[in-house]
């Protein structure tokens, strides 16, 4: 049986609502963008939300929004996808990265240790759809003593008057925090990734929601940030198409990221149905729990802990007492059997880049702990019993193969 990692879920809503773009002889921007950012605004409970064309252009650009600058600095995990960093560093500020804990997710108390009177950004990450711990999070940078030590150098930043939370979400769209409160209102920003292995595609995508307390209007910063988006051009595509619409003006140093309605309405179909998609998932979650937590070398992945509950997007089980040389031998045993798993993640900095710019895993022991002994296995709707049947013996053998070897 040969089993991939993450196909996407197109079905023939899906195909119907991209060829009904494609029939409409409007094919970027549009009426289906707006539709999906509408549909998630709805689905997550935020204020506003803006779709862009991936989620580290939306990252950049509400970094480049808030004004950081050279020597200027942004808390990220060491435990995450590299676009985390690489969007601090793209918008010209400093990524200083802190360890995690034993959930994958970022550690709040190294967060605290970390805050410097140039910090003026946090990006907490969902790791693997579970999420951070935003309550205190979001208290921590609103005490008296961590005030005290930000120092504003933008309009944005004064207005703020504290530092900015943005919450790297990318695999957290349909979670929930706080009970019922879905993710995307947890903090000031919320940034999901559409891209085509996250739960919700439009191929490539990323929805940025906004959350902005006051004096912020959230209304006036979506718009502010959709021209952004569009070069800071003040009429976008669709409305200089109209009869006599063409005349427009550039009004700042703007990015071209918009998100096209051909892409809006994978997206738009797939959202329709994921209430249901997200139950095939936990059903897929379910299985793999019912049989891993038989197995005494088998450390599972944060669910549930009935506040928080998972958008179950990465089954994220690791191998006790496991070196990372024989997890590495457990996932080729697992790949002879053509069941393809992942490892999320390799800590950012065990990365070429990252190790040219000074970073050093020894600094991140947890993160390394997190990883050495970590495999994805596969969870998507299209997996029935056999399917997740074969899986779970795989994984078994091939961890009974190895450890005896």
């Amino acid at each position: 049986m040969k089993i991939p990692f993450s196909p996407p879920y197109i079905d023939e809503s899906v195909v119907y609502e991209v060829i009904d773009s494609l029939h409409s002889g409007w094919i970027t921007s549009g009426p289906k963008v707006k539709a999906l950012e509408n549909n998630i605004k709805t689905f997550s409970g935020t204020q506003q939300v803006l779709c862009v064309n991936s989620w580290t252009s939306g990252a950049i650009m509400m970094l480049r929004w808030l004004g950081v600058k050279a020597g200027d600095e942004v808390i990220v995990p060491a435990y995450t996808y590299s676009a985390t960093a690489l969007a601090v560093l793209h918008a010209g500020a400093c990524p200083v990265m802190v360890d995690s804990s034993d959930d994958f997710n970022i550690s709040v108390d190294a967060i605290r240790r970390a805050i410097t009177p140039r910090t003026k950004a946090i990006i907490p990450v969902d790791i693997a759809g579970y999420p951070c711990d935003y309550e205190a999070i979001m208290s921590m940078v609103q005490e008296d003593d961590v005030k005290r030590i930000y120092q504003a150098a933008t309009p944005v930043q004064e207005l703020l008057g504290r530092i900015l939370v943005i919450s790297d979400a990318a695999h957290s769209l349909g979670a929930f925090y706080h009970g019922d409160q879905r993710t995307g209102s947890e903090a000031d920003i919320v940034i999901f990734s559409l891209h085509a292995v996250k739960n919700v595609t439009t191929a490539e995508g990323g929805a940025i929601c906004l959350n902005l307390p006051a004096p912020f209007d959230n209304e006036a910063l979506y718009n502010e940030l959709r021209m952004m988006t569009l070069n800071c051009q003040t009429k976008d595509a669709f409305s200089k198409s109209k009869a006599g619409g063409w005349r427009y003006d550039i009004v700042g140093l703007g990015m071209k990221i918009n998100m096209a309605d051909v892409n809006a309405a994978i997206g738009l179909a797939q959202m329709r149905e994921y209430p249901k998609l997200l139950k095939e998932r936990k059903r897929v979650f379910d299985t793999y729990n019912a049989a891993f937590s038989t197995y005494d070398w088998a450390i599972l992945p944060p669910m549930s802990d009935g506040e928080k509950v998972s958008s179950y997007h990465i089954y994220a089980l690791r191998i006790k007492n496991f070196t990372e040389e024989q997890r590495d031998r457990m996932i080729d045993e697992i790949a002879r059997h053509e069941v393809a798993v992942n490892v999320h993640f390799i800590p950012m900095p065990m990365l070429s880049f990252f190790q040219s710019l000074g970073y050093d895993i020894k600094e991140y022991p947890q993160a390394y702990t997190n990883y050495k002994s970590e495999i994805s296995l596969p969870v998507y709707p299209q997996l029935d019993e056999d399917a997740l049947n074969f899986i779970i013996t795989t994984v078994n053998n091939a961890y009974e193969t190895v450890n005896c070897t």
